[in-house]
């Protein structure tokens, strides 16, 4: 219903966007603008809202020569005949200085007319509409423009005032209204850019750009970085051994003592009453072990060890603890192979108690010390393999002065050259014999004065036997043998040791009023047993008589003319060398 309000065309203020206010947002996805398009004989109309009296003022078309600057102009332009421009119509009120969306007029009271598009000049498609932002500020992509379509007449009654036609060179359509208009819902909330991180820019295309590729850059550098950092740390621990000083874990817990009869216990127990002597002479010299037999200084060791000093030589004992002092020779026996040394101004000795080697089981357990190849101080252990082994050592003289008889226990425990005179002890760590000899791989029995190496044969002087010698040594300074008055014949190669025909000065080889005289031996007789153990040769049974003392009593079993004959005799007593 028309309440008689102008209808002449519209104020700019609602036909321009307002300056300064272009960057409200807009929905995303406005819908097309249809083309009002009148016929081509009748004058061009605008649309006639259903109230009249509440119509706002149609857009005003821009000067001549003047195009907007938010619109481009077209290449091709349709010239139309000049029409003078209608009188703008005064608003009913003043126009509000805000511009205040939707009504653009005077306050808030006035009644809000309906939405209209405007309509744009005839013959001109509508432009694309404006590409707005969302809330976030992000830009949105523009609408495809619509398909041109024939002008078709509106349904409303038409404008009783024709509608302006462009002058030549003007702008083909007139200038659109800001989008923040056309979509604003004064009902809604006030949309506001959310108060978060904003997203990413958007391509020339209208999609977001992709990260990846800086992302991917930027993780190559930093393997790059890390690999490189890596590789000189592993390098620097390699050369360097690592960063820090290298601990390595050990046992904390204290070792404690040893138990008295294993091998740690008797050597603690043993080594301090061990020596080493260095021997030098005119002509020779040599190394060799002994062992403290009282705290006045009396040392016992082999006679083949301080042999080489003879009358003037020197002899110097190392004590345990690398103490040093001089020694002097108390007595010497090449029998027994025995001999006793003495140092003075030695105070704090400490004696090695003597076992009793008679008591010695085979397969006892055993310890040797010495100081084998000058290794002062070694310890060696094994076991008794055997008991009266009857050896000789020495006979380097020629004229056998010089050869001892030792009725020998013999030990697997290692003996090597240097470990002459050392003490053999049990595990009481009591001395139970003196290591003398070894038998060598290639040159048989042998003293220590060689070079051969232990091959698990070595011997030793029962301590029985150098007990009484070594008391002897240091109370006469002489050792006695016990003798049965015979001359054996050493040639004999039969079993059993034969008494020889004669005497070395051409005398009977049965001594008259001696030990064997008495006892009713003879000249050509066979012995074959003493005390029951079985003698096979000469040296046997001299080895056999000396492991007895002067006085002692013996059974001698003998042959005959073919017959076995028992007797007892006395040992008698010989002064040694």
């Amino acid at each position: 219903m028309d309440d008689g309000k102008t209808t002449e065309p519209k104020a700019k203020w609602w036909s321009r966007p307002t300056p300064g206010r272009s960057t409200r947002t807009a929905p995303q996805e406005p819908p097309p603008v249809e083309d009002a398009m009148p016929p081509a004989d009748a004058p061009a109309v605008s649309e006639a809202p259903q109230d009249a009296s509440h119509e706002p003022p149609a857009p005003e078309p821009a000067a001549a020569g003047s195009p907007s600057p938010e619109t481009p102009v077209p290449a091709v332009q349709t010239p139309e005949p000049p029409v003078p421009a209608p009188q703008a119509a005064q608003p009913l009120h003043e126009p509000d200085q805000y511009s205040t969306p939707p009504y653009g007029g005077p306050g808030p009271w006035a009644p809000a007319p309906p939405v209209q598009r405007p309509t744009p000049a005839h013959g001109t498609p509508v432009p694309p509409p404006y590409a707005g932002t969302n809330g976030s500020g992000m830009t949105l992509p523009r609408a495809p423009a619509p398909a041109f379509q024939a002008p078709q007449p509106h349904p409303q009654a038409q404008a009783p005032h024709p509608q302006p036609q462009p002058q030549p060179h003007a702008q083909p359509y007139a200038q659109p209204p800001s989008p923040q208009w056309l979509q604003y819902d004064p009902w809604g909330a006030p949309r506001q850019p959310l108060i978060t991180q904003p997203g990413p820019p958007l391509g020339p295309d209208g999609r977001r750009k992709s990260r990846r590729g800086p992302v991917l850059v930027g993780a190559l550098l930093l393997a790059l970085v890390a690999g490189g950092i890596g590789g000189g740390i592993g390098a620097y621990i390699e050369r360097n051994g690592g960063l820090t000083a290298v601990e390595l874990p050990q046992d904390e817990r204290n070792g404690g003592g040893r138990a008295p009869d294993s091998v740690a216990g008797i050597a603690a127990s043993a080594l301090p009453s061990v020596v080493t002597l260095h021997v030098s002479g005119t002509t020779e010299s040599g190394t060799g072990t002994g062992f403290v037999l009282d705290d006045r200084g009396h040392i016992l060791t082999n006679n083949h060890v301080v042999a080489p000093a003879g009358s003037s030589g020197d002899i110097t004992v190392t004590f345990s603890g690398g103490e040093t002092a001089s020694a002097e020779i108390v007595g010497t026996d090449s029998g027994y192979d025995l001999a006793v040394v003495k140092v003075s101004g030695v105070s704090g000795l400490k004696p090695l108690p003597l076992g009793n080697s008679d008591n010695v089981q085979v397969g006892d357990p055993v310890v040797a010390i010495g100081a084998p190849f000058d290794l002062s101080n070694t310890v060696t252990s094994g076991i008794i393999s055997a008991k009266d082994r009857p050896i000789t050592a020495g006979g380097e003289k020629g004229d056998g002065s010089d050869i001892s008889y030792v009725d020998a226990l013999q030990t697997d425990a290692p003996i090597n050259p240097g470990n002459s005179g050392g003490p053999l002890v049990d595990t009481d760590a009591h001395v139970i014999g003196i290591n003398s000899a070894i038998r060598a791989a290639d040159s048989g029995s042998t003293t220590e004065g060689g070079q051969a190496g232990s091959i698990g044969l070595g011997f030793a002087i029962p301590i029985n036997q150098g007990k009484r010698v070594a008391e002897e040594l240091i109370n006469t300074g002489k050792a006695t043998h016990p003798v049965i008055g015979v001359s054996l014949d050493m040639k004999y190669t039969g079993d059993g040791a034969k008494v020889g025909a004669e005497g070395a000065d051409g005398k009977s080889s049965v001594t008259a009023g001696g030990p064997g005289a008495k006892a009713g031996i003879r000249p050509g007789d066979v012995i074959t047993e003493v005390d029951g153990r079985r003698v096979h040769s000469g040296e046997e049974l001299i080895v056999k008589i000396r492991s007895h003392r002067p006085g002692d009593r013996l059974k001698l079993t003998l042959t005959r003319g073919g017959k076995d004959l028992s007797m007892t005799l006395t040992l008698g007593s010989a002064t040694g060398t």
